[in-house]
């Protein structure tokens, strides 16, 4: 008898620990708050049944008999422990009391939690809120008076890491692409970005000297990223050949001639085909020596673009040559006599064939001979086809034609990215915090920048999760140029890439069909982000008439988004098919992405 009472002694020692374990871990655990309560009221109920077993010391069947004084007894600190052969230690008897402390306690974990919780998303809310009045003061010069009426201002608000700050970028593009003075280049130091702006260069006589120097000897341009292993073959040079060609230092030299071309306008032009045209003609420029000055880009002709950049290339990304090259170019083309003596030019006094397929510059010799192989077509590397200085010249025009985007295209960036990732980065920054946000009187406020915020991070690109994956999905009408590959198609190159980077978790999907949004339901285990935007419910609909049901703005701005997003990802799934696909891959060429590799689900219908 007595060994069963110790048995039960020691069963109802180790209940109640194992129900003090459960309460601390439970209760700190947020999903698992619902079920503490319930689950320590059956545990005590359990433990109060056997304890008042042991206090009869019997497990006989039958009707059992609770005796109230034990049920409701409290422990004695100063009783012996085992006075008689009947006692049980009270240090192993849990009362009413003790499971009403516990349950209080677990209560109370549970509500702070909750509130915790609450005011975590709440604090999430708000701070995603602040963020998105600043991108719409950037964008429309208005104020934050909604903030401002619940007393908050938004500059005490931490700096938003995925934003960028667009009016200081498009000035410091601006001074990147033109000449300071007599220099033969513009600014282009081995100093990067803010940091050439740095008052030390103004102040410091050797470094000045040394900073005349570099920019006369020409230093590559700034706007490729990445070692030259990291691009096609003599990117950097390329470049900074371009742009020496497209500003001359003297525009009205009589020895300057000018190619003026409008963007291609059918109705079948979609925004790549335009692009790839572009790319024709500026070769054209480069082969006869003249200066390409591109004119009326339809696109851009809506309320977005705002004065001289409406209905011009200027809207999107800094212009192809320099303002006074422009003025001396189209005073020519109202003059007979220059047109008759081949001064100037236009995109009519060449075939289409020329354009479109016309010889790639010579003045580089054939670095296309030599690209790396990187890209993926049914599993294996694709060394070499038959359009590959095409591929090539493409990716260096292109990478050109983008080297800056101008503020408008840098404020659509921070809508697109704050959509997607906006609250994500004010979860983020709300954790980082110490404190109760936003009551951290000067951690919240914005200090005054100190020299390294200033000069050195401000370099860094906006944050977007990584590692992510860009997929171009390109169906509906493209079935008449290449084949069509369905979306399972695409993830199943994804997953590939998966196995050997498994920290891969997320995708922006671009795609102009719903039935692949819809799609995206079947991987739980990927995270997709994609713009908000009207898509086809048809496969048979034309692209033309897809674009007009958009309108011009929309039609234009959802896939420059899309394709700068590409550009900036860390790997590309797409269809070489695709015109759109063939820049993108182009421009992650000229971006320092070649050893990231490209995966496309089919090859180029001219290789």
């Amino acid at each position: 008898m007595e060994g069963q009472k110790n048995n039960n002694s020691n069963s109802s020692s180790s209940i109640e620990r194992v129900v003090s374990q459960k309460a601390i871990q439970m209760g700190s655990s947020f999903p698992c708050q619902i079920c503490v309560v319930g689950f320590l009221c059956g545990v005590c109920l359990t433990s109060l049944f056997l304890a008042a077993l042991t206090s009869f010391g019997t497990f006989q069947l039958g009707p059992l008999s609770f005796s109230s004084t034990m049920l409701f007894s409290q422990p004695d600190s100063h009783s012996s422990s085992s006075s008689s052969g009947n006692s049980t230690s009270h240090d192993h008897i849990i009362t009413h009391r003790e499971c009403d402390l516990k349950l209080k306690k677990a209560e109370r974990l549970s509500e702070s939690n909750s509130i915790n919780k609450g005011d975590e998303d709440e604090r999430v809310s708000l701070l995603y809120s602040a963020w998105n009045a600043e991108i719409t003061k950037s964008k429309t010069g208005g104020g934050s008076g909604s903030l401002k009426k619940d007393g908050i201002n938004v500059s005490d608000f931490p700096n938003a890491p995925h934003l960028e700050n667009c009016k200081a970028k498009t000035k410091l593009y601006s001074r990147l692409d033109r000449r300071t003075g007599n220099e033969s280049f513009p600014p282009w130091t081995s100093w990067k970005g803010f940091l050439d702006t740095h008052p030390a260069t103004s102040s410091n006589e050797q470094i000045k000297e040394l900073e005349h120097q570099a920019v006369k000897e020409g230093t590559y341009p700034p706007w490729i990223a990445g070692s030259d292993e990291e691009n096609y073959p003599m990117t950097r040079k390329v470049q900074r050949d371009i742009w020496i060609h497209q500003h001359p230092i003297d525009c009205r030299d009589p020895n300057v001639r000018f190619l003026v071309a409008d963007w291609e306008r059918l109705p079948g032009f979609g925004i790549g085909a335009q692009i790839a045209g572009m790319c024709g003609l500026l070769a054209i420029a480069i082969s006869e020596a003249r200066v390409l000055v591109t004119n009326f880009y339809n696109r851009a002709d809506h309320d977005g673009c705002k004065g001289s950049s409406r209905s011009s290339w200027s809207c999107y990304f800094f212009p192809e040559t320099s303002k006074e090259c422009r003025q001396r170019a189209f005073e020519l083309m109202k003059r007979e006599e220059a047109r008759n003596n081949g001064i100037v030019t236009t995109k009519e006094s060449y075939t289409s064939k020329h354009i479109w397929a016309g010889p790639t510059p010579k003045k580089w010799g054939a670095p296309w001979s030599y690209l790396q192989p990187t890209t993926d077509v049914n599993g294996s590397l694709l060394v070499s086809h038959r359009k590959m200085d095409r591929r090539w010249w493409r990716a260096q025009a292109v990478r050109y034609l983008m080297r800056f985007p101008t503020e408008y295209t840098c404020n659509l960036m921070n809508e697109a990215r704050h959509a997607a990732f906006g609250k994500i980065s004010a979860k983020m920054v709300i954790e980082s915090l110490a404190g109760d946000w936003p009551k951290l009187g000067e951690q919240s406020g914005e200090k005054e920048r100190s020299e390294i915020d200033e000069y050195v991070w401000s370099n860094h690109k906006p944050w977007i999760p990584r590692p992510i994956l860009s997929m171009h999905v390109r169906m509906g009408d493209k079935a008449c140029e290449m084949k069509v590959v369905e979306f399972e198609g695409y993830m199943e190159l994804a997953h590939r890439i998966r196995r050997h980077f498994p920290n891969l978790n997320n995708i922006w999907l671009s795609t102009e069909m719903q039935e692949v949004i819809e799609k995206t339901k079947r991987y739980p285990h990927w995270n997709f982000y994609y713009t908000n935007v009207t898509r086809q419910e048809r496969a048979n609909m034309s692209m033309a008439n897809y674009e007009a049901s958009l309108g011009r703005e929309t039609s234009t701005n959802y896939p420059l988004v899309n394709f700068l997003m590409a550009v900036d990802s860390d790997f590309f799934v797409g269809a070489l098919g695709s015109t759109w696909s063939f820049l993108i891959d182009g421009m992650r060429n000229t971006g320092g992405k070649v050893m990231a590799g490209y995966l496309s689900v089919n090859k180029d219908r001219f290789w």
